[in-house]
């Protein structure tokens, strides 16, 4: 269990050390959501989960759920952060398209692992597709960009590792293309087109789509291998940095404790997601070996994103680091996969 939990308690503690120096609520309200969490790990440890999360009911259920709320969040949310995609219950928000993660991963992890023998048929090819692209369709009208490219790698994640043929493969990416050309034409909008251009034109709009990448770059670029120190970082404390507790923590983080927490803090994702496909490869059924690498997808490809984006190697569109970023929607799905990876662990 400690394998597994003692990566991510580290990578949680560093987030809530930096959220400390950013703001005491939004260290708090952490918090919070950490023990939440762990309560979610105690009761998958307790709990033998396999009866129902191998039940199609149960897991069709989770994913249509997900996608009655993301349309609930369109039709009824106030725009927060530019987009729509969140529940508002009192003082509480709630992201359903972190509950839509889960489901596709489980509704994968179950389809691939009684089809991946004949996934190369056009119909489990296109029937695959069709359940990614129905919350996919979703967030690109919310709009929240990065939660489609997420659901997108799970997607094509889940297609590479059931041992897809090359033609196929390339006729799966065809498809999304065109999908992708129709959505960048009729979908995004238009600040969402100039966060991806501002990639390839760094030195253009420094004050405004590039503004937030030229400060994490300043706040990476002036830590050194130690940092400012706590509560020390310009960029950060002076609010030149934006989003320092989601989009940029690691540049905060980076900028106060310096290089070497930086790699200390991906050294232990990395150790993390290892340990996740280890588990996969020893599972006995092919759901949990497909359950283990969906959620190693789904992690790592987050971190990707983030820390890409970060370091302005990829556009910024709003994807948390697992465990690391503030937010308890994302926070608890972090918690909630890991539960059932560690569960597996457990019976394997």
């Amino acid at each position: 269990m400690f394998r597994l939990l003692g990566p991510a308690l580290f990578i949680v503690a560093t987030g809530l050390i930096v959220l400390s120096a950013i703001s005491a609520r939004l260290f708090w309200l952490q918090l919070l959501w950490t023990a939440l969490g762990l309560a979610v790990v105690w009761f998958f440890w307790q709990v033998d989960w396999r009866a129902g999360l191998n039940n199609r009911y149960l897991i069709w259920g989770i994913y249509l759920l997900a996608v009655g709320l993301m349309a609930l969040a369109f039709f009824t949310s106030p725009l927060i952060r530019n987009t729509r995609s969140w529940i508002v219950v009192g003082p509480l928000t709630f992201q359903p398209v972190e509950l839509a993660k889960i489901g596709l991963i489980l509704l994968y992890a179950h389809y691939f692992s009684r089809r991946h023998l004949a996934i190369a048929r056009w119909s489990n090819i296109f029937t695959s597709f069709f359940l990614f692209a129905i919350p996919a369709g979703i967030t690109l009208f919310l709009p929240d960009m990065g939660s489609g490219l997420i659901l997108f790698g799970i997607w094509f994640g889940f297609l590479l590792i059931s041992g897809l043929p090359r033609n196929r493969l390339a006729v799966a990416l065809a498809v999304f293309a065109l999908a992708a050309a129709i959505g960048w034409q009729f979908v995004l909008a238009d600040y969402q087109k100039e966060r991806i251009l501002g990639l390839f034109y760094p030195e253009e709009n420094t004050l405004t789509v590039n503004y937030s990448v030229i400060q994490s770059k300043i706040a990476i670029g002036s830590a050194g291998f130690w940092g400012k120190g706590y509560g020390q970082g310009t960029q950060t404390q002076l609010g030149f940095l934006t989003e320092p507790a989601n989009d940029f923590i690691l540049a905060a983080l980076i900028e106060e404790w310096g290089i070497l927490a930086g790699l200390a803090t991906i050294g232990a994702f990395l150790v993390l997601c290892f340990r996740i496909l280890r588990i996969g490869y020893l599972g006995q059924r092919n759901f949990e070996k497909f359950l283990c690498l969906g959620v190693a997808i789904v992690m790592g490809l987050q971190f990707a994103v983030n820390a890409g984006s970060t370091l302005g190697l990829l556009p910024v569109i709003g994807v948390t680091f697992p465990f690391l970023s503030y937010g308890g929607s994302s926070l608890l799905t972090d918690f909630f996969l890991l539960a059932i990876i560690i569960s597996i662990a457990k019976r394997t």
